[in-house]
């Protein structure tokens, strides 16, 4: 299953977009307003629950400097990524677009469809506040 964002734009260049997204402790400020726990667990790994949904634990697998950050699926039954490509615009703006990649049986994708990626354009939303 491969789901992707709406591209948004931030008035940050693609340096501070990317070690924005480097630090996981910063995906707090893009959780949706129904998250119900966040803890960092490690400098590379965080854990998240959305009300109603199981926690999932994130690690950052590959940075690319100013480009792409990839973070994982650290453990759990499901395996999947999630992408932010980063492209500088100007000096001083950026887009950046969020992806979703995992390997799910057909009854699953169909359930999880949906709330990924209501999830997903939300951090991409959220995103042109906070960074």
């Amino acid at each position: 299953m491969n789901l992707q964002s709406p591209q948004v734009t931030i008035d940050k260049s693609a340096e501070d977009t990317f070690n924005f997204l480097s630090d996981v402790k910063n995906f707090e400020s893009l959780m949706p307003e129904n998250i119900s726990k966040f803890e960092v667990l490690e400098n590379d790994k965080f854990l998240f629950a959305l009300k109603g949904m199981p926690e999932i634990v994130l690690k950052k697998k590959e940075a690319t400097p100013n480009s792409k950050i990839v973070l994982g699926a650290a453990g759990g039954k499901l395996d999947f990524s999630l992408t932010a490509d980063i492209n500088e615009i100007e000096a001083d703006k950026s887009e950046v677009k969020l992806s979703f990649n995992g390997e799910f049986n057909a009854m699953m994708a169909m359930m999880i469809k949906g709330p990924i990626s209501k999830f997903i354009e939300t951090l991409a939303t959220n995103m042109t506040t906070a960074i």
